[in-house]
């Protein structure tokens, strides 16, 4: 998660919510990604998603079997499917995100049981630090448009 941190000030540093993303197979990092939809003109260009595709190249495989996803801020139902779809293992994530998690806030979509495959979740690790990260950005971008 420390990692995941790193590339959430990252993301910040260019603008972007600064949430961050690594993906683990084998205790090894294999991909990482932080949020670039300003930069890239994106909507879909979350960090769970840019790692899941760098994971998925570095595998030579669409599938993310035994892989466990770090994220700095509870995924939303676009990563979350993507994350059941994927077969992504384990998720692990930081902060909750009560306006649009979808992995136990909102919705929990990677526990739904209408779906083929469900994600081990656990939430609030480094919850402190990665929550800090995003009010400050969010209070920062505010008081920006005053």
């Amino acid at each position: 998660m420390a990692r995941a941190l790193e590339l959430a000030r990252h993301a910040q540093a260019r603008g972007e919510v600064p949430v961050g993303a690594v993906i683990v197979k084998d205790n090894q990092i294999i991909a990482e990604g932080w949020n670039q939809p300003i930069a890239t003109h994106d909507p879909s260009a979350h960090a769970e998603l840019l790692a899941m595709r760098e994971a998925a190249r570095a595998l030579q495989n669409y599938r993310l079997i035994d892989t466990t996803l770090y994220v700095t801020l509870e995924p939303c139902a676009m990563c979350a499917g993507a994350m059941v779809h994927a077969r992504v293992k384990r998720l692990v994530y930081a902060a909750s995100d009560p306006r649009a998690g979808a992995a136990g806030s909102i919705f929990n979509i990677v526990h739904h049981e209408a779906l083929n495959h469900r994600v081990e979740v656990m939430g609030g690790v480094m919850e402190s630090e990665c929550a800090t990260l995003l009010r400050d950005f969010f209070r920062t971008r505010r008081n920006d448009r005053r």
